[in-house]
């Protein structure tokens, strides 16, 4: 499954989201000129990042807590379609 058709099962399901929005990263309080671009921020309180890969590592897990940081948001979830079957984490940053 790509970005764009589980944004039409999104739209479907009647699922809120953004798909890929820009998410500021600061620095000191002062905005940085490099920005983050997660898949989809679903609820206003959930990124998911999706993707497509043998295994999940740490990489992808570091990316999304990265944008949990620089979003201000505390849920994240992470799924692998290229598995044989799905893989997903799902992280809680923060409390």
């Amino acid at each position: 499954m790509n970005q764009e058709a589980l944004e039409r099962e999104f739209i479907d399901q009647g699922v809120p989201h953004k798909s890929q929005p820009i998410v500021e990263i600061k620095y000191k309080g002062e905005p940085l000129e490099k920005k983050y671009q997660p898949d989809f921020v679903c609820y206003d309180e959930v990124i998911l990042e999706i993707k497509a890969i043998s295994g999940l590592t740490g990489v992808e897990e570091a990316q999304l807590i990265n944008y949990l940081k620089a979003s201000g948001l505390k849920v994240g979830l992470l799924i692998n379609f290229g598995t044989k079957s799905l893989e997903y984490k799902r992280l809680v940053y923060g409390s």
